[in-house]
């Protein structure tokens, strides 16, 4: 009997626990958005505003075109990091993003890769889960892009059946 009663009692604790899971699920897409969005908006800004140094930089690592790559990355970061921050095309605005992470790890961090360890630790690849993981997944119910599916949603009608 007591037995019974102590199953029962985590059996009941369990399903409260997915429950409340259930109800704060919102909080794993929208951290990661908010996060990698703020993040980039910094990094975006810092760059836009210092091309020259981002040019010297990515000429010591051997970047093709460098003062144009400077200036896309820069754009890259700082408009794609505002749209996955906003959550507003931020399936397909997390993709670029992530593409500048793997240049990020073939470049700048290539040198200190000595294994497979070292790079999941980069925060580089950090940030290209999270933007693979948004591009998947969308950016959540938190966002401008749910918001306007939900507007859409609620603007249609159900379509009209007419005799043949």
């Amino acid at each position: 009997m007591l037995m019974h009663t102590i199953e029962r009692t985590v059996q009941r604790f369990g399903q409260r626990l997915r429950a409340f899971a259930d109800k704060i699920s919102f909080l794993g897409p929208t951290l990661a958005r908010v996060t990698v969005g703020v993040v980039f908006m910094g990094t975006g800004w810092g760059k836009l505003h210092s091309i020259p140094d981002v040019t010297a930089f990515f000429t010591d690592l051997g970047i093709p075109a460098p003062g144009f790559n400077a200036r896309l990355t820069a754009a890259t970061e700082f408009f794609g990091g505002l749209l996955v921050l906003l959550g507003l095309g931020a399936r397909l605005a997390s993709l670029p993003l992530a593409f500048t992470m793997v240049i990020a790890i073939l470049t700048a961090k290539r040198a200190n890769i000595d294994g497979l360890t070292t790079l999941l630790g980069f925060e580089e690849w950090s940030y290209l889960v999270m933007f693979l993981w948004i591009a998947l997944a969308g950016p959540g119910p938190l966002s401008l892009d749910a918001l306007i599916a939900r507007r859409r949603g609620r603007g249609q009608t159900a379509p009209t059946r007419t005799a043949a």
